[in-house]
């Protein structure tokens, strides 16, 4: 949390500032730091980040940084998509190739969407890519009105990191609601077929148009030697320009990890050798169950769903055996998980295990939008 100085009617004033954005400065992996072959719609690396890869194959990675511009305004990580096989069509009409981040309606009242005292948006991020392009569009896409606006920015040069302000204006029309569901998706559009294009960037807010969405394509799948990198991404009430924007409001990574297992947590130690995955006991109901209450360290958005990846064990003072997640009754703040094994002795309390510290031994509960 950060205390941000404010101009507003004249008046300035300090108050307690919570970054609208969650991990804009892309600190936070928790599924993985590279994903290779990605060609698909879903989190992939960095928490909060929606991959929606259709057009082309990428590898998805988590970069660190070491120099460059953004790395000397703070940051140390990035978000990066470098394309492994092209897609010189630009795929099938449908198809998109975007960057997201969802946001809660109930964390954008600011805004006052939808009434007459509407304020503007101002989006601020660091870019870099192994091409210059203009007109790369970024959208607002309001989820409960079906409403979009879009701005545009520019590539200037070629590998080398960017800061680009984007002011979007205000909307006295539909509110957001006021509740923990999906109300605006920021959208960066890297790639697109014919759907996405043919109309005009959108600069004041409209009716959702697919047309306008992708107005000049800047064919991040047209070759294998491109590469797009984001980090240091913002979303301020009010207009600004780059020499008037606040600063990045750089939070420790404890609280944006918190904030990040809101939507998704896994459990699963990566130590070298056996060991519990998460704390707390389970118990053997019978020879081919196993029951596993827990409290969620972080109160989730909503009950999520449960899946396991890999191995999971289950060690008992009469041995260790290995199970299969079979149901989960869940809430935003526990899950119940049953497990089927065999050959377990009733009654027995244990430990849920990672057998061998494979990072692809997990539990995972997900309550993304």
């Amino acid at each position: 949390m950060t205390i941000t100085k404010v101009t507003d009617a004249g008046l300035d004033r300090n108050r307690i500032v919570t970054p609208i954005i969650i991990n804009g400065d892309m600190q936070v992996a928790q599924r993985a730091t590279s994903v290779t072959s990605h060609n698909a719609v879903s989190y992939t690396t960095v928490d909060r980040f929606k991959t929606v890869c259709e057009v082309g194959t990428y590898t998805v990675i988590q970069e660190s940084l070491t120099s460059g511009n953004a790395y000397l305004n703070g940051f140390k990580k990035a978000l990066r998509l470098d394309c492994t096989t092209a897609e010189t069509s630009a795929g099938s009409a449908g198809e998109q190739t975007t960057i997201e981040q969802r946001i809660e309606g109930q964390n954008l009242n600011a805004f006052l969407k939808g009434t007459a005292n509407a304020k503007p948006f101002t989006l601020a991020f660091w870019v870099k890519a192994s091409k210059t392009g203009s007109n790369l569009q970024v959208n607002l896409r309001d989820a409960d009105n079906t409403r979009q606006v879009g701005g545009t920015y520019d590539i200037d040069a070629a590998d080398t990191w960017e800061k680009k302000v984007i002011n979007f204006p205000a909307d006295t029309t539909g509110a957001f609601d006021n509740d923990n569901a999906n109300s605006l998706t920021i959208e960066w559009f890297l790639d697109g077929g014919s759907n996405y294009s043919g109309g005009a960037v959108p600069t004041a807010w409209e009716a959702s148009a697919n047309a306008d969405r992708n107005v000049t394509n800047f064919d991040l799948a047209g070759s294998t030697d491109n590469d797009w990198a984001l980090t240091g991404v913002q979303l301020e009430v009010g207009t600004f320009d780059a020499n008037t924007i606040p600063s990045f409001p750089f939070e420790s990574f404890e609280n944006n990890l918190s904030k990040c297992q809101r939507y998704y947590q896994k459990f699963g130690s990566t130590a070298a050798t056996s060991c519990n995955m998460v704390n707390g006991m389970a118990y053997s109901a019978n020879s081919s169950e196993v029951f596993f209450p827990t409290i969620l360290p972080v109160v989730m958005r909503t009950g999520p769903s449960v899946s396991q990846n890999g191995t999971v064990a289950y060690r008992t003072p009469g041995g260790t055996k290995n199970l299969t997640l079979s149901s989960s009754a869940v809430s935003e703040k526990e899950v119940f998980i049953n497990f089927s094994g065999s050959s377990l002795t009733g009654g027995d309390p244990g430990y849920i295990r990672n057998p061998d510290g494979s990072s692809g031994n997990n539990i995972e509960m997900d309550a993304e939008l």
